[in-house]
């Protein structure tokens, strides 16, 4: 009997997790990606210990994951050339095992992405770079895509994992507008200061928000948030000239080991940070939305691949509870599926989003009694046992014990 086929349209950082979950369990995935290979695009991110456990389950993965794990988290103020120390929390692997069973780690996207594709394709997945998907039309049992090459392809049903610009959402709930935050982000990579060896560091300033943690040894990965004009969403690197404008700029002189990153910086991107309408559902049909696709999020929490890892854990948790022998689903079947997996993770997202938004509203304040106001908030922080609780829960999830 043939296995039940499932395209997944999308082979950033979602899609190959979700294609390796779905071989194991007895379906036959494919992986569609617009882009013709894989891509240096984006700066970094951190992997915690909610999407960890995820790809724990994944025999061998995390063991090999190329990144580095943090051991201090350092929130710190720089004001009128005076540096302040916030908070200094011990973050060490260690420490995050004993509390959560996972570190942190810090990952390049462009490497931590190589090394997703070459997993799924040891897999045995096959990936077909170069098809950007338009077009879903829908029967009874299956599902055919139109890619813009004009090859066509039919599945029993379609998971949408093509991120932040995602065309499976346009085809499935058209185009919507996205709205300019006020705030710009800029980053990139640079050698180690000595004073920040080992820290995941939020630098305070007036005006401006610095987040930098270690990608490696002797590599940190930054992003600076500020509020300027309006600028695109494209991620690209900066011209030469642009790049040695911020490296001489006047962030060259932040505390804390900031300008020295901003002085270094390598391969510096700069792009605005935009909202998008919350869905109220993310599936039509035999067709389902996951990860950025469904929920995209501004930065500021981190949690963007960590909520999709989340999505993953449960869409595949709900079609072996529905679907146990991966057998030709109906759509009354999927439509269960969806609908458990959506009323589950849509409030749960809404709400991360909607976090996101507001700490990096509160990070980027400008007038020195407004920055001093936050950086007390900050500290006292540390001491807020609500949100010590909120953050214990975030980074326990999304299971105990594994249901696969």
């Amino acid at each position: 009997m043939a296995k039940t086929r499932v395209i997944v349209v999308g082979a950033g950082i979602a899609g190959p997790v979700l294609a390796i979950f779905l071989k194991a369990k007895g379906y036959d995935p494919i992986i569609y990606e617009r882009l013709e290979s894989p891509g240096e695009g984006g700066l970094s991110f951190m992997l915690q210990p909610n999407g960890l456990r995820v790809l724990s389950l994944i025999p061998g993965f995390i063991e090999q994951i190329p990144g580095y794990s943090p051991d201090r988290m350092v929130h710190c103020s720089s004001l009128d050339g005076k540096e302040d120390i916030l908070i200094d929390n011990d973050i060490s692997p260690d420490t995050m095992r004993e509390h959560f069973g996972f570190p942190l780690i810090g990952v390049r996207r462009a490497e931590f992405h190589r090394f997703l594709i070459v997993t799924a394709e040891k897999h045995g997945i096959e990936i077909r770079w170069g098809h950007q998907a338009i077009e879903f039309e829908q029967s009874e049992d299956s599902v055919e895509v139109t890619f813009a090459n004009g090859i066509k392809d039919t599945a029993s049903f379609v998971v949408g994992c093509d991120g932040l610009h995602s065309n499976t959402r346009i085809a499935l709930f058209g185009k919507e507008k996205a709205s300019f935050t006020g705030l710009v982000q800029f980053g990139g990579l640079s050698p180690t200061p000595p004073a920040l060896r080992g820290k995941f560091v939020n630098n305070y300033g007036n005006g401006r928000h610095m987040v930098s943690y270690p990608v490696a040894e002797d590599k940190t990965s930054w992003a600076i948030t500020t509020r300027e004009a309006e600028i695109k969403e494209d991620w690209k690197t900066q011209h030469v000239e642009q790049q040695n404008e911020i490296r001489r700029g006047p962030l060259s002189d932040w505390g804390y080991g900031a300008g020295d990153l901003v002085k270094t910086g390598q391969r510096i991107v700069k792009y605005g940070l935009y909202d998008r309408p919350e869905l109220k559902s993310w599936f039509k049909g035999r067709v389902v939305l996951l990860g950025d696709a469904a929920h995209p999020t501004s930065p500021h929490l981190g949690q963007g691949a960590n909520q999709a890892f989340e999505d993953t854990y449960h869409i595949m948790r709900l079609l072996k509870k529905y679907n146990p022998s991966a057998s030709q689903p109906s759509t009354e079947l999927l439509s269960q599926v969806f609908i458990d997996y959506q009323d589950l993770r849509l409030p749960r997202t809404s709400e991360l989003v909607r976090g996101a938004r507001r700490q990096g509203e509160a990070r980027v304040v400008e007038g020195i009694d407004a920055c001093r106001a936050r950086d007390e908030k900050v500290r006292a922080g540390s001491h807020d046992d609500a949100a010590r609780m909120a953050y214990y829960e975030l980074l326990s999830g999304p299971f105990r014990d594994s249901e696969l």
